[in-house]
C-alpha cells in the first residue's frame, strides 16, 4: 500500500455531558483508527522509505464545531496525531496530508442538524471538491489541505487573536441556540 486514507469519522452531536458511549465512540473513530492504521502500515513504510498518510480531520480540528463537543475535541486530536506523524516521520520518507473541509454535500452534513445547517450547509463543497484539493496537496507535498479557501484566513484569525476568535464563535453559538 502506498496511499492510506484514514476517512472514517463521526460527528455525533452533544455538549460535555454527551453520553459517556458517545465520547468513546467519537475517540474510537476521530482519533484511535488513524493511530491503528499508522500502527499497522508504518512498519512497512518505513522500511521502504515511503508512504502517504491521508488524514481526514475536519475544519473542527482547526477550528472547533459548535453543537459537537465530541466531535471538535477528537477532530483537534485527530489532527494533533497527523502534525505527530509528520513531525516524527518526514525525513524516513513518510507524507501526511491533514484534510480539513468544512461542509461536504454527504450523509454526514445531512446527519449535522440545526448546527450543520447554520454553520456548513452555506459554503459545502462536493467530495469531488475535496479530492481535487487532496491531490494538489499531495502533488505539492502540502500537510494542510484545505478545500474552502476561507479556512486559512479563520485559522490564521484563531492563532493571531484567540479572544476575539472565541467571542465570536460564541456569537455564533448564541446565534444557533436562538434558532432551536
Amino acid at each position: 500500500m502506498d496511499v492510506y486514507c484514514a476517512n472514517a469519522g463521526v460527528g455525533d452531536p452533544g455538549t460535555e455531558a454527551a453520553p459517556a458511549e458517545a465520547w468513546s465512540r467519537a475517540w474510537e473513530l476521530n482519533v484511535m483508527a488513524h493511530v491503528h492504521a499508522a500502527e499497522t502500515l508504518l512498519p512497512d513504510w518505513l522500511e521502504r522509505g515511503t508512504g502517504r498518510f491521508v488524514s481526514t480531520v475536519s475544519a473542527a480540528g482547526l477550528l472547533t464545531m459548535i453543537g459537537s463537543a465530541p466531535y471538535s475535541v477528537t477532530k483537534h486530536g485527530a489532527l494533533a496525531f497527523a502534525e505527530w506523524l509528520s513531525v516524527t516521520y518526514r525525513h524516513r520518507g513518510l507524507r501526511v496530508h491533514a484534510v480539513c473541509p468544512e461542509g461536504v454535500r454527504t450523509e454526514m452534513l445531512d446527519a449535522a442538524g440545526s448546527a450543520g445547517d447554520l454553520v456548513l450547509r452555506p459554503t459545502a463543497v462536493e467530495p469531488s471538491d475535496v479530492a481535487d484539493a487532496l491531490l494538489a496537496a499531495m502533488a505539492e507535498d502540502r500537510f494542510l489541505v484545505l478545500p474552502h479557501p476561507g479556512t486559512a484566513d479563520l485559522y490564521r484569525a484563531r492563532a493571531t487573536g484567540p479572544d476575539a476568535w472565541l467571542t465570536s464563535m460564541n456569537h455564533l453559538q448564541q446565534k444557533w441556540e436562538a434558532r432551536r
